[in-house]
C-alpha cells in the first residue's frame, strides 16, 4: 500500500523530499503543520520562481529611465516632467479555466491593486488572451465568461480596458491564458515599496475580511490541471470591484498623507506571501496575531487566514502615532483598517494566537532560500523538423482574393470588437487611441505628452523557434509602440510555459528567455518586472510556449499621433523595411494547412531599433499619415486593415524577386506600412536613408476599392466588403 500524506507530510503542501530535507537543515528541527504550509505556498512556482529565477536573471533591468526595477509589486519608469509610470502583467490561468468570470476578474482586480501599491493611480487595463479551438463549447463558454469577467471588474472600478490580444490555438483547449496588465500615473519622487521597515512600527490589514475563498491558490498554480481533477472551485477568489475601488482610494488618500511606511498587495498566498516578503526586503521580523485579522468566517484556522487569497486586501506598515489617522481615514470609506502585528528586530516571521507562538520561521528562510532549479534541458524532435516543411501551399491556392478574405475573417485576424466594445475603453476620457490599432495611446494629464500601452506575443512562432519567438515577441511589441510615434521605454512580461520539469520544455523556456534578453537589450527596452507561469498542461498536454510583453512608450507631443488608418485620397502609400520569402509560422499556411510548421522569419534588431528611432523622428516632424506594424497575415492584411480603418481604399503595384504568396502574405518582421503626402516625400525619403531604411514605393490611397498587384499577380476587392466580413466574423464564430 502507498505511503499516505502523513507519513510523508511535506507532500500535501506540494514539496519534494529534497526541499523537506532542506527545510529540516535550515530550521534544526521539525516544523509543524502550519510552519511546512508556510514553506509549501512560499517555496511554490508561483511564489519562488524556483524554476525560473536562474534564467530571469538574464533580463537587462536597468536604464536612465527606471526608477524601479523587478522585485517590488510593479516596476516604475520615468516620463520625465516629474511624473512615471507603473506597469505589470500577471496571469490567472489556471483559476480562468475552472471558473473563467471570477478568475479573470480576480487576475485584473489582483494587478490593479500591484499598481496602487507603488503610489500609482491606475489608468488603464490590458489583456492577453488564449483559447483553445473556436468551435468548441467549452472555447465559447472561457471566451465568453473570461471577457464578462475582464470587462465587468475593469468597468465596475472604473478603469478603461484600452487594448489587448486574442489568439485561437487547440493547444490551449484544456488551459485557457489569461494575462492582464495594468498602468498606472504617480509623481517621479513618490515610489512606494513594500518593505517592513522601522522597529516597533505597527503592521495593519485593510480591506476585505478574510474568506475560504482562494485557499492554497498559489500551490494551484503550480499544478497541472487534468479532466480527473476533483472540483477546483475553492481555489478560485471571488472579487468585488466596488471594494476595491474605496480601497484604491484610501491607499492613495492615506500615501498622500505620508502616513505610510510600506505597503504590499495580498495577491498569491494571501498574508503569507505580502507578510513574509515585507519583513525579507527590508531584514527585518514580523509578527502578526492571527485572533486580530477580521475574517468573514469565525472557524477559519491558522492556516487558513494564512493562506486564503481573499480579495481587496491590503499588508500596511505604519508607524504607532499614525494608525488612528488610517483607521479615520478607512472608516470614511467604510472600510476595515486593523493592527495586526508588529515590525520586529529579529528577522522573524512569527505567527501567534491569543498570545501563544504558533509559527515562527526566519523570514530570509522563506523568500531568499528558495531551492534554485537548474533543469535539464533537451531540443525536441520536432524543432528541426517541422523547419524542413513544404511551404506550397499559399502559393499553390491561386485565389488570393479569396484566400484574403478569408484570413479576415479567421479567428486570429478578424476583428476583436466583439470582446473590446463590451469593456469601457474611455472612462477617464484620456484615451486618444482607442482599441482596433496597434496600440493604445493615453493622454497624461497637465502635459502635451501621450504615453502608448500594447501587450503582443505568438505563440505559433515561440513553439516553432523559442529563441526566434522571443526576439519577435518584443520586436512586434517596441513596433507597435512605434508607430504611434512613441519611443518604446520599457517592458513587462508573462511568461506561460508547461511543465518546466519536462526537458523539452524547460528547454524552450531557456531558449525563449534568451532571445526576450536579448531583444530587450539591443532595443534598449529593459524589463522591469513579470510574472512566470508554468504547468501549463491539461491531461499531460502543454500549451504552446507564450511569452507576453507588455510595454509602454513615450509620446512627446499627441498632437504628432500616428494612427494605422489610411488618411486622404492620393497619399503616398510606401513600405519600410525588407519582406523575404517567409511563409513559415504565417496565418495564411496554417489557414490552408492546419499545421504549424516552417522556419521562423528573421530578423536585424540593430535595423528594428533604427525603424523605431526613425518613426519617432517622422511623426514628430510631421511626416506621417498612417503607420501600422506589418505582421500577423502579412502585408495583404496590413493594408487592408489601414484601408477597413478608414473606409478608404488604394490602388498599389510593385515588383519583386519574391513569390506573390510570399509578398502578400508572408510575415517577415521589422516592417511597417505608412502613408505620406506627396510634398512631404523628399523629407520622408532623406530621413529614412539617414537611418538606413529600405522604403518600397507601393501606390496611392483612394476609391472605394483596394486593388493589390504584385508582379501581375492582383487582389481586388471593395474595401466595405472586407470589413463586412473581417467585423462580423468573431462574433459569428463565438455563436456558432
Amino acid at each position: 500500500m502507498a505511503e499516505s500524506n502523513l507519513a510523508q507530510p511535506f507532500k500535501e503542501h506540494n514539496l519534494t523530499e529534497a526541499e523537506y530535507q532542506k527545510i529540516l537543515t535550515l530550521m534544526g528541527r521539525e516544523p509543524n503543520y502550519l510552519e511546512l504550509a508556510l514553506f509549501g505556498v512560499m517555496w511554490s512556482e508561483h511564489c519562488g520562481y524556483k524554476n525560473s529565477k536562474a534564467q530571469l536573471k538574464k533580463f537587462p533591468t536597468t536604464g536612465p529611465q527606471v526608477l524601479q526595477g523587478p522585485g517590488e509589486n510593479a516596476g516604475v519608469v520615468d516620463l520625465g516632467d516629474g511624473l512615471a509610470c507603473a506597469f505589470k502583467m500577471e496571469s490567472h490561468n489556471h483559476p480562468s479555466a475552472i471558473e473563467p468570470f471570477q478568475g479573470a476578474a480576480t487576475g485584473v482586480g489582483g494587478i490593479i491593486r500591484d499598481i496602487f501599491a507603488m503610489g500609482a493611480r491606475p489608468i488603464a487595463s490590458l489583456d492577453s488572451l488564449r483559447f483553445g479551438d473556436l468551435s468548441q463549447t467549452k472555447t465559447r463558454h472561457l471566451l465568453d465568461g473570461v471577457v464578462d469577467g475582464i470587462g465587468g471588474y475593469g468597468n465596475c472600478i472604473g478603469i478603461p480596458t484600452v487594448g489587448g490580444e486574442i489568439f485561437f490555438h487547440p493547444s490551449f483547449q484544456g488551459n485557457p491564458l489569461v494575462n492582464a496588465m495594468c498602468v498606472g500615473l504617480l509623481k517621479s519622487d513618490r515610489v512606494f515599496k513594500g518593505s517592513a521597515v522601522g522597529l516597533g512600527n505597527i503592521v495593519m490589514l485593510v480591506g476585505a475580511q478574510t474568506g475560504r475563498d482562494g485557499i492554497k491558490g498559489a500551490s494551484f498554480a503550480s499544478e497541472e490541471l487534468s479532466d480527473q481533477d476533483p472540483d477546483k472551485r475553492p481555489n478560485v477568489q471571488v472579487g468585488d470591484p466596488f471594494m476595491e475601488k474605496l480601497l484604491l482610494e484610501a491607499t492613495l488618500e492615506i500615501l498622500d498623507a505620508d502616513l505610510v511606511v510600506g505597503l504590499q498587495d495580498l495577491g498569491a498566498a494571501g498574508l503569507t506571501s505580502s507578510g513574509a516578503e515585507m519583513a525579507g526586503r527590508s531584514g527585518n521580523g514580523i509578527t502578526l496575531n492571527l485572533e486580530k485579522a477580521p475574517l468573514r468566517e469565525p472557524d477559519l484556522t491558522p492556516w487558513e487566514i494564512m493562506l486564503s487569497e481573499s480579495q481587496e486586501r491590503m499588508l500596511l506598515v505604519v508607524e504607532p502615532e499614525k494608525v488612528a489617522a488610517i483607521e479615520r481615514i478607512f472608516d470614511k470609506w467604510d472600510l476595515l483598517a486593523v493592527a495586526v502585528g508588529l515590525v520586529t528586530d529579529d528577522g522573524h516571521f512569527t505567527l501567534k494566537l491569543r498570545g501563544e507562538v504558533i509559527a515562527t520561521i526566519p523570514a530570509a528562510y522563506l523568500t531568499e532560500e528558495v531551492p534554485i532549479y537548474l533543469r535539464e534541458q533537451k531540443e525536441p524532435a520536432y524543432h528541426a523538423e517541422r523547419k524542413k516543411a513544404d511551404l506550397a501551399a499559399v502559393n499553390q491556392y491561386g485565389d488570393f482574393t479569396d484566400l484574403l478574405y478569408k484570413l479576415l475573417a479567421s479567428p486570429n485576424l478578424c476583428s476583436r470588437a466583439y470582446v473590446y466594445e463590451r469593456y469601457d475603453h474611455m472612462v477617464g476620457l484620456n484615451t486618444v487611441i482607442r482599441p482596433g490599432g496597434d496600440a493604445a495611446l493615453l493622454r497624461l494629464p497637465d502635459s502635451k505628452k501621450g504615453l502608448a500601452l500594447t501587450v503582443d506575443a505568438d505563440s505559433r512562432q515561440v513553439f516553432l523557434d523559442p529563441y526566434q519567438g522571443g526576439v519577435l515577441a518584443v520586436v512586434e511589441a517596441a513596433l507597435n509602440v512605434a508607430v504611434t510615434g512613441a519611443r518604446p521605454l520599457a517592458l513587462t512580461n508573462c511568461l506561460n510555459f508547461g511543465n518546466p520539469e519536462d526537458p523539452e520544455i524547460y528547454w524552450q523556456f531557456v531558449k525563449a528567455t534568451d532571445g526576450l534578453a536579448e531583444a530587450a537589450r539591443a532595443l534598449e527596452t529593459p524589463v522591469t518586472g513579470g510574472n512566470v507561469s508554468f504547468y501549463n498542461e491539461h491531461n499531460g498536454a502543454a500549451i504552446y510556449p507564450t511569452p507576453t510583453i507588455g510595454m509602454v512608450g513615450s509620446l512627446e507631443d499627441l498632437e504628432r499621433r500616428v494612427t494605422i488608418a489610411f488618411k486622404e485620397p492620393g497619399d503616398l502609400i510606401y513600405l519600410l523595411g525588407q519582406s523575404r520569402e517567409e511563409l513559415g509560422a504565417s496565418e495564411a499556411h496554417y489557414l490552408l494547412t492546419k499545421r504549424d510548421e516552417g522556419p521562423v522569419p528573421q530578423v536585424d534588431l540593430n535595423q528594428v531599433k533604427a525603424l523605431c528611432r526613425f518613426l519617432e523622428q517622422a511623426a514628430q516632424k510631421g511626416l506621417l499619415r498612417s503607420a501600422h506594424d506589418c505582421s500577423a497575415g502579412g502585408l495583404a492584411v496590413a493594408i487592408a486593415e489601414s484601408a477597413m480603418a478608414s473606409d478608404l481604399g488604394g490602388v498599389l503595384n510593385w515588383r519583386s524577386s519574391l513569390s506573390s504568396g510570399a509578398a502578400f502574405f508572408g510575415e517577415s518582421a521589422g516592417r511597417v506600412l505608412v502613408t505620406l503626402k506627396e510634398d512631404h516625400l523628399t523629407s520622408f525619403l532623406a530621413l529614412a536613408k539617414t537611418w538606413n531604411q529600405t522604403t518600397t514605393e507601393l501606390g496611392r490611397v483612394g476609391g472605394p476599392d483596394l486593388s493589390i498587384t504584385h508582379n501581375e499577380v492582383t487582389i481586388k476587392a471593395p474595401v466595405a466588403s472586407l470589413k463586412k466580413a473581417w467585423r462580423e466574423a468573431l462574433a459569428d464564430l463565438a455563436a456558432i
